[in-house]
């Protein structure tokens, strides 16, 4: 959806990779490795970006650190213009026919603003299974991309919480609600 708007396709995966998960960072040779792009066609986005203050960025030491500028009047705009064209708004309204979620989290290359093809999903609470699987089967044909889940009941959350690095997470339901 979102190709047909923007253009640049190293503008849009900038766009992803900082508004996806707003707390993301980034560095010019990081992201150009990562979009198997020239520094430069990358450098010329990020001005562009910064131009319109869409991101900012920060010294840190000799290298130039990026992140999406939250206090931009259309961040949430474009936060949640990326989030639907992933899909998530799909996720969100599976884990709301779900029942007891405490919470949701995306993990894995996504939360990281990488759009893989595979999202990584923590659902935490007492679900039915099958049902998930019916619903997950579902969505994955409306978004055009898999997704890999891993439920948890609360106990077994708190046991495993410091192996999972949600830190990076992108949480997406909270206190039985969407976010």
């Amino acid at each position: 959806m979102l190709e047909s708007i923007i253009t640049s396709k190293t503008r849009l995966k900038l766009l992803l990779r900082f508004f996806l998960n707003p707390g993301t960072l980034g560095y010019l040779n990081e992201l150009a490795n990562e979009f198997n792009e020239s520094s430069n066609a990358v450098r010329i986005e990020l001005n562009r970006l910064s131009k319109a203050n869409l991101i900012k960025s920060k010294n840190d030491g000799r290298t130039k650190v990026y992140q999406a500028n939250k206090s931009h009047p259309l961040f949430t705009e474009i936060h949640n213009l990326i989030k639907k064209n992933i899909g998530i708004d799909q996720i969100v309204n599976v884990i709301n026919q779900l029942g007891e979620v405490k919470a949701a989290f995306i993990t894995g290359d996504y939360a990281k603003g990488k759009d893989t093809g595979i999202i990584d999903l923590i659902i935490i609470g007492s679900i039915n299974h099958s049902y998930l699987n019916e619903l997950v089967i579902a969505t994955e044909q409306v978004i055009k991309r898999k997704i890999r889940s891993l439920v948890l009941s609360e106990d077994e959350f708190e046991n495993l919480k410091e192996n999972l690095k949600l830190n990076k997470a992108l949480v997406i339901w909270e206190n039985n609600k969407g976010i």
